[in-house]
Order: C-alpha cells, then structure tokens, then sequence
C-alpha cells in the first residue's frame, strides 16, 4: 500500500449517495432530512435511518481496521 492509497482510504467520506442507496430514498431527500427543521425544504429522515447510519458507521469501522491492519504489516 502506497501513501495515497492509505491516505485515501482514511479521508474517504460517506457521501450522500451512499446515504441514500442504504435507506432506499433519492439524494435530494437526504439532502432536504439535513435540514434544519424550520427550512422551507425540510423533510422527516426515511422512516429507520437510525439502523441504516448504524450499518454505514460500521461499515466504516471495518474499512478503518483493514487500514490500521494493512499499514501494521508493512
């Protein structure tokens, strides 16, 4: 693994397209859900976003332990 590879790994965001596909709603709902509630534009969260932000983060935490185990065996 080179540094820009290992670094891209680090910095990569979830974006909301990935959002988005997880919960099964379009971009621009995400989009509206993050909001402020007093936006003409809001909208509520798609009804379980809690699971869904739950499996992403741990999605996350797996991708980060690859890196952390990759660069240790380097």
């Amino acid at each position: 693994m080179n540094f820009k590879l290992a670094t891209d790994s680090l910095c990569s965001p979830v974006s909301h397209s990935d959002l988005a596909a997880a919960m099964g709603v379009s971009v621009a709902l995400i989009r509206q859900a993050r909001l402020k509630e007093t936006a003409n534009a809001y909208r509520r969260p798609p009804a379980g976003w809690e699971r869904n932000v739950s499996a992403l983060a741990k999605t996350k935490i797996r991708e980060y332990q690859n890196l952390i185990d990759t660069l240790e065996r380097s």
